[in-house]
Protein backbone atom coordinates (compact mmCIF):
# COMPACT_ATOMS: atom_id res chain seq x y z
CA UNK A 1 0.00 0.00 0.00
CA UNK A 2 2.71 2.23 0.94
CA UNK A 3 4.63 1.82 -2.74
CA UNK A 4 1.38 2.57 -4.37
CA UNK A 5 1.16 6.03 -2.52
CA UNK A 6 4.72 7.04 -3.39
CA UNK A 7 4.21 5.77 -6.90
CA UNK A 8 1.05 8.38 -7.29
CA UNK A 9 3.12 11.20 -5.19
CA UNK A 10 5.39 10.72 -8.53
CA UNK A 11 3.25 11.17 -10.79
CA UNK A 12 1.59 14.42 -9.29
CA UNK A 13 4.84 15.63 -8.95
CA UNK A 14 5.50 15.34 -12.57
CA UNK A 15 2.01 16.08 -13.79
CA UNK A 16 2.68 20.15 -11.68
CA UNK A 17 5.94 19.70 -13.56
CA UNK A 18 4.53 19.41 -17.00
CA UNK A 19 1.88 22.42 -15.82
CA UNK A 20 4.36 24.87 -14.89
CA UNK A 21 6.45 24.13 -18.16
CA UNK A 22 3.54 24.31 -20.30
CA UNK A 23 2.60 27.81 -18.57
CA UNK A 24 5.96 28.88 -19.39
CA UNK A 25 5.93 27.86 -22.31
CA UNK A 26 3.04 29.34 -22.96
CA UNK A 27 4.56 32.82 -21.81
CA UNK A 28 7.34 32.57 -23.60
CA UNK A 29 5.16 32.37 -26.82
CA UNK A 30 2.80 35.09 -25.84
CA UNK A 31 6.44 36.90 -25.76
CA UNK A 32 7.96 35.96 -28.58
CA UNK A 33 4.60 36.69 -30.49
CA UNK A 34 4.40 40.24 -29.45
CA UNK A 35 7.91 40.71 -30.24
CA UNK A 36 7.59 39.24 -33.88
CA UNK A 37 4.55 41.53 -34.40
CA UNK A 38 6.58 45.08 -33.04
CA UNK A 39 9.05 43.92 -35.88
CA UNK A 40 6.44 43.52 -38.38
CA UNK A 41 4.81 46.73 -37.56
CA UNK A 42 8.19 48.40 -37.90
CA UNK A 43 9.24 47.27 -41.53
CA UNK A 44 5.34 48.28 -42.28
CA UNK A 45 6.71 51.48 -41.21
CA UNK A 46 9.98 51.58 -43.15
CA UNK A 47 8.63 50.03 -46.83
CA UNK A 48 5.66 53.04 -46.23
CA UNK A 49 8.29 55.65 -46.05
CA UNK A 50 10.73 53.92 -48.69
CA UNK A 51 7.21 53.87 -50.94
CA UNK A 52 7.21 57.65 -50.69
CA UNK A 53 10.56 58.45 -51.33
CA UNK A 54 10.51 56.42 -54.11
CA UNK A 55 7.23 58.23 -55.17
CA UNK A 56 8.39 61.74 -54.72
CA UNK A 57 12.07 60.41 -56.15
CA UNK A 58 10.19 59.51 -59.25
CA UNK A 59 8.07 62.52 -59.54
CA UNK A 60 11.17 64.53 -59.70
CA UNK A 61 12.82 62.29 -62.22
CA UNK A 62 9.81 62.31 -64.24
CA UNK A 63 9.38 66.52 -64.08
CA UNK A 64 13.48 66.99 -65.05
CA UNK A 65 12.81 63.90 -67.94
CA UNK A 66 9.90 66.15 -68.95
CA UNK A 67 11.86 69.26 -68.18
CA UNK A 68 14.67 68.23 -70.99
CA UNK A 69 12.17 66.74 -73.15
CA UNK A 70 9.72 69.76 -73.60
CA UNK A 71 13.28 71.80 -74.35
CA UNK A 72 13.78 69.82 -77.09
CA UNK A 73 10.52 69.22 -78.79
CA UNK A 74 8.01 71.60 -79.94
CA UNK A 75 5.77 72.93 -77.21
CA UNK A 76 2.69 70.14 -76.35
CA UNK A 77 -0.24 71.11 -75.16
CA UNK A 78 -0.56 72.02 -71.56
CA UNK A 79 -2.21 69.03 -69.40
CA UNK A 80 -4.83 70.29 -67.26
CA UNK A 81 -5.17 71.76 -64.04
CA UNK A 82 -7.27 69.21 -62.59
CA UNK A 83 -4.85 66.08 -63.74
CA UNK A 84 -2.38 68.45 -61.91
CA UNK A 85 -4.01 69.06 -59.28
CA UNK A 86 -5.20 64.85 -58.96
CA UNK A 87 -1.62 64.12 -59.20
CA UNK A 88 -0.71 66.37 -56.13
CA UNK A 89 -3.14 64.94 -54.20
CA UNK A 90 -1.95 61.49 -54.99
CA UNK A 91 1.40 62.44 -54.29
CA UNK A 92 -0.02 64.51 -50.77
CA UNK A 93 -1.91 61.33 -49.68
CA UNK A 94 0.77 58.92 -49.92
CA UNK A 95 3.39 61.25 -47.65
CA UNK A 96 0.62 61.84 -45.45
CA UNK A 97 -0.34 57.64 -44.90
CA UNK A 98 3.66 57.41 -44.46
CA UNK A 99 4.45 60.41 -41.90
CA UNK A 100 1.82 60.33 -39.26
CA UNK A 101 2.21 59.21 -36.80
CA UNK A 102 1.04 55.42 -36.12
CA UNK A 103 -2.59 54.71 -34.43
CA UNK A 104 -2.45 53.26 -30.85
CA UNK A 105 -3.10 49.74 -30.77
CA UNK A 106 -5.85 50.01 -27.94
CA UNK A 107 -4.36 47.68 -25.50
CA UNK A 108 -2.92 50.50 -23.49
CA UNK A 109 0.70 49.64 -23.70
CA UNK A 110 3.36 52.23 -25.62
CA UNK A 111 5.57 50.41 -28.15
CA UNK A 112 9.67 51.67 -27.65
Amino acid sequence: MFGKNLHLNALQSRKQLLLAESELNRVQLAQDWQSARQEVQALARQARTISCLVAVGTTLLAGLAAGRRSQSLPPAPKPSWLGKLLKGAALVSTCWTVLRPPPPDGHGQHTP
